[in-house]
């Protein structure tokens, strides 16, 4: 016998490490947006997914269902066998809590299997993000971290997090780095995975006194950042982190790997090679075309991404805190002597 559970309850017992998430969804349906957390264990596969479709429009409800039966069927003990191999407590989902789930419930039932189902599918999922984003009130302080392209302020985060500080990295969240080059080596997410991953991290450091985030523009690749945070982030306590030029250049070649994407690096550019002077936009792309990648990122940082920082700090309400190191570890020091001060 199924039993259907809501999206709060739902969430409760997957953070508390008591349920498998199972999306039964298509493997392009659940590319494209799923529970973060969730396992892929298709009912029907897209090819699958598309003659159904096609079937019920095309010719009738019952045609769809019969069609549907058949290829059930004839992958039931493969499917049978992926739920048998995971936990005691699992719960399944669609798109609206329909025919997929029901029959995946169903099917599991028989087998002695219990599995909840989620009530209104991924479709309700959805709409909690969508409302608690609309109506969130962030508590925490926001610190921003701020500093040049090239400072390292992501690895500083990631390494501020595995020391247990609250981070929200947006632009893990986002799959992008927020550049023009910024999706170089990354797969970017779209606005829906990257609300639903946001929206469990907020949640998650609502009680904590400050939160760290990088200093990011509204839009970070295909996400944009919703507005409440924004807002926070430019009337937060900026940390301005300024690192010697010669580490900076050395950092992006290391971030970015430009020798493993150089087609991809010289697409990018090209993109904004006409913002800059042309004399200098040529010479840039002949060390690309080169494999100069230093030089490349050298001349990069001087006459495009340095003159725009500047005048994006000057978006802030309070003037940053400057520290002054050698490269990311020290970084990451200073900060914490910073948060321990502020707080």
């Amino acid at each position: 016998m199924q039993q259907d559970i809501t999206v709060q309850e739902l969430l409760r017992l997957h953070r508390e490490r008591e349920l498998t998430l199972v999306d039964v969804r298509s493997p392009g349906e659940f590319k494209e947006f799923t529970i973060p957390g969730s396992l892929n264990i298709p009912l029907f596969d897209d090819r699958e997914r598309a003659e159904i479709g096609t079937t019920y429009k095309q010719v009738s409800i019952e045609a769809a269902k019969q069609r549907g039966l058949e290829i059930v069927s004839a992958k039931l003990p493969a499917f049978i066998r992926e739920f048998q191999a995971l936990g005691p407590n699992k719960a399944v989902f669609c798109w609206r809590g329909g025919m997929r789930s029901r029959t995946s419930a169903t099917l599991l039932s028989l087998m002695g299997i219990r599995a909840y189902r989620l009530a209104g599918g991924i479709r309700a999922y959805r709409q909690w993000v969508v409302q608690t984003l609309e109506s969130f009130e962030l508590k925490p302080k926001v610190v921003v971290i701020a500093g040049h392209t090239g400072t390292g302020k992501s690895l500083i985060l990631r390494k501020l997090a595995e020391r247990g500080y609250p981070v929200l990295d947006l632009e893990q969240m986002a799959g992008h780095r927020g550049s023009i080059f910024g999706q170089i080596g990354l797969v970017p997410n779209n606005q829906k995975t990257f609300e639903s991953l946001l929206v469990h991290e907020l949640l998650r450091y609502q009680d904590r006194p400050f939160v760290l985030m990088e200093a990011e523009s509204r839009r970070i690749g295909r996400a944009v950042m919703p507005g409440f945070l924004a807002e926070a982030k430019t009337s937060g306590i900026p940390i301005r982190i300024e690192v010697p030029f010669e580490e900076r250049i050395r950092h992006i070649v290391q971030e970015y790997r430009p020798e493993e994407h150089a087609d991809a690096c010289l697409a990018a550019f090209r993109q904004i090679h006409r913002r800059l002077h042309t004399p200098v936009a040529a010479q840039i792309e002949r060390h690309l075309l080169d494999h100069e990648f230093e030089e490349a990122a050298r001349l990069l940082l001087e006459y495009y991404y340095d003159p725009r920082y500047e005048h994006a700090e000057e978006s802030y309400t309070t003037e940053p805190i400057r520290l002054r190191v050698r490269h990311a570890d020290e970084a990451v020091q200073r900060i914490e002597q910073e948060l321990k001060r502020l707080f």
